[in-house]
This record gives C-alpha cells, structure tokens and sequence, in this order.
C-alpha cells in the first residue's frame, strides 16, 4: 500500500514535468524560436521516456509486492489449515487452540472464563476474542504481541475462535454420546441379568412347587390303584380323595404363577383394579389388614405399570415370608418434579435379606428409577421406588 502511494506520486510529478515540457515546445514555436522548441522537444521525449521507464519498474515493483503479499497470505491460510486439523485431532480443544494461536499470530495467547474480559479496553497491540456455541460464550481468547493487529488479524483469529467453539461443542456431544452409549450398554446387560434372574425364579417356583406336587399326586394315583387291585376299596377312595386335593392345591398354585406372570385384570381393567385384587387375596388368605392408594399410577405407560405391579407384589411376597405382617399399604403419589414414588409399607418382622432387596433395585433400575429400603428398628419396612418424569412419560 505504501508502495503503491510513493509510486502514483512519483508517476504524477514526472507526468506533470513532461507536460510543461511539450507547452515550452509549442510556445516556443509559436514565437518563432526554434532552439527553443527543440530543446523542449527534447525534454518532452526524455521525460516521456523516463516516465515510461518509471511505469514499467514501479508497476514490476508493485507486482512483487502484491505477489508477496499473495504468497505471505497463502502461507498462513495453510497454517491456519493445518492448526485447524491439529485442534481437531486434540482432546483438550480449547487449550490446543490458545497454543496454535500463539504460533499462527506471534503473540501471547490466555485463555479467559466466559464472561470474563480486561478491565481496560484493549491497545491496538491486544484483541480479545469470544468463543461461542449455540449463542452461548463458553470463554474467549486474549491476544497481545508487540506490534499491533490489523483488521486481517482480527478477521483470522475471528474464523480460528468459531472453528475452535464448534470442535469444543462437537467434542462434548460426542463425549455425551460415549457417556449415553455405555449406560444404554449398562441397561441392556442389566435387562438381561433381570431376565436370567426372573426365568431362573420362574424355573424354581415351578420346580420346588408345581412339579413336586404332581409328582406327590402320581405316587398317590399309583397307590390307589394298587390298593383297587388288592381289594382295598376304602383304602383307594381315601388315596385318590387326597391325589384330587393335592392336584386341586396345584392347579391353584400354578393359577396364581400365571397370575403374577400377567395378571389378566392389569391388562383388562387397569392398574388399580389388579393391585386390589393382589391385596385382596392377601387379605383373606394370611388376615392382613391392607390400604392402598395407586391412583397416581394412571398418569404411567402401560410397560412402566406392569413393571411397578412386579415390584408391589415381590415386596408384599417377601414381607408375607418374615411375617406375616398385621397391616400393609400400598401408596404412589406424584412428586414436585413431575416423577412418582411408590411405597410398600408392612410391620412384619425382621429384615429383608440382601438378596432380595438387589432384586428389586435391578427392576427398578429398568425403569430409571431408584429404590430406597427403610427398616425400623424392631420391625416393618418401607420399600421407596421413584420414577423421574421422563420414565413417566405416556
């Protein structure tokens, strides 16, 4: 730029000389004065040529300074490329862009907190640069050196700080996504631990319960035919009387596996309706005085009920087996946060064993949600499951 002003300068005095050269020729031939005329001819022809001459070396002059320039520009673009790549391939994006600053712009680069900035303006040695994401400033870049920053400075370090916030936020998004990824990773095994626990429960109920029953009633069916063979007719009625009593029983104990399974009035009439039925042979088969309040439980999807129904009715199970309990309720309310907590409450006595409360915290923890056990110091126990809003979600 410089350059080119000394030079339009120069270019205008030689044109000017040149000018007064050719009007002293003309005048001087129009009084008549030949020498004259031609010494200014021969001045306007110098001049034209020197002027000429002028044009050609300060236009090759300004070509190589414009060249230089182009070649500087390219050269830092390219650094600018590279450091780019290099914050990119970087963990810790926001320092790595302070270090290549430094390097792309010769100055001292610091890092400020978002919202943070000099207590005085800054020189024309000194810039400051936000870092945004989404509108949102997570710090800024300070730059001082000794000789001042131009307008194509700003420019750059402008383009490096929105390229450093977008890798900062991709970086964090990906890193989310990690995060996300392994607690879906933990879930998944999760819910096939639950499922292994819940077939090899399935399995043993029916093993220790259903299957020995009807082997008792084929031993039974075996005898009384026997004692038919003998002549035994008495003896045989009394044998196949006990085999029809033992098969009812199991009929009954293979009923209420399925029931627990999938209750049919959970998927026909509701929530409400099955957990009444629960308590209700509670009630009548072991005298237990029970309250329940579920309305809460409508606002649930139909998955998130029929899990909470599993954990009410193993906790009732496991408070029948130290007990039985006098009095149990069943409550679920909604929380502040738009979440909502069940609680089991029972006064049977002694304390629940490990095992079994790891059980209800693997289903709770299906939905998302934490459960908390809190036992007295002589007896009865509260089982507290709480369900984040977003687990209640229809």
């Amino acid at each position: 730029m410089r350059f080119a002003k000394r030079s339009s300068t120069r270019a205008g005095l030689l044109v000017l000389a040149f000018a007064a050269a050719a009007v002293l020729a003309v005048v001087a031939l129009a009084v008549g004065s030949r020498l004259l005329a031609l010494a200014g001819l021969a001045a306007s022809i110098a001049l034209a040529g020197v002027v000429a001459a002028w044009l050609i070396v300060s236009e090759r002059r300004r070509h190589e300074a414009a060249e230089l320039e182009l070649t500087s520009e390219a050269r830092f673009l390219e650094s600018l490329v590279e450091t780019m790549g290099s914050i990119a391939g970087g963990a810790e994006v926001l320092e790595r862009t302070r270090q290549e600053a430094e390097r792309l712009f010769e100055a001292r680069a610091l890092l400020l907190p978002p919202g943070e900035r000099p207590r005085r303006a800054p020189a024309e040695n000194a810039m400051v640069i936000p870092l945004r994401a989404r509108d949102e400033e997570i710090g800024a870049l300070r730059l001082t050196r000794q000789r001042p920053f131009d307008r194509d400075d700003v420019v750059r370090a402008t383009v490096l700080a929105d390229f450093a916030a977008r890798e900062h936020e991709n970086a964090k998004l990906l890193d989310d996504a990690g995060v996300r990824e392994a607690e879906r990773s933990r879930l998944s095994d999760q819910l096939i631990t639950a499922e292994q626990d819940e077939r090899r429960r399935l399995a043993n109920e029916l093993h220790d319960g259903a299957v020995q029953s009807l082997s008792g009633v084929a031993l039974l069916l075996d005898a009384g035919l026997n004692s038919i063979e003998e002549g035994r007719g008495e003896e045989a009625q009394q044998i196949i009387r006990r085999a029809l009593e033992r098969h009812r029983a199991t009929i009954g104990q293979l009923r209420n596996l399925s029931f627990n399974l999938e209750p049919v009035v959970l998927r026909d009439q509701g929530f409400a309706p099955a957990v009444r039925a629960l308590t209700d042979q509670i009630e009548l088969a072991h005298n237990v005085q029970v309250e329940i309040d579920v309305e809460a439980a409508e606002e649930l999807a139909e998955k998130t009920q029929a899990a909470i129904y599993q954990i009410i009715r193993e906790a009732i199970d496991q408070a029948l087996h130290r007990g039985p309990p006098q009095t149990l309720s069943v409550t679920m309310r909604q929380t502040a946060d738009g979440g909502v907590e069940t609680a089991i409450t029972d006064d049977a006595p002694g304390e629940r064993r490990r095992r079994s409360l790891e059980e209800l915290e693997e289903r709770a923890r299906t939905l998302n949600g934490v459960l908390t056990v809190d036992q007295g110091e002589e007896a009865g126990t509260t089982v507290r499951v709480v369900l984040p809003p977003y687990a209640t979600a229809r």
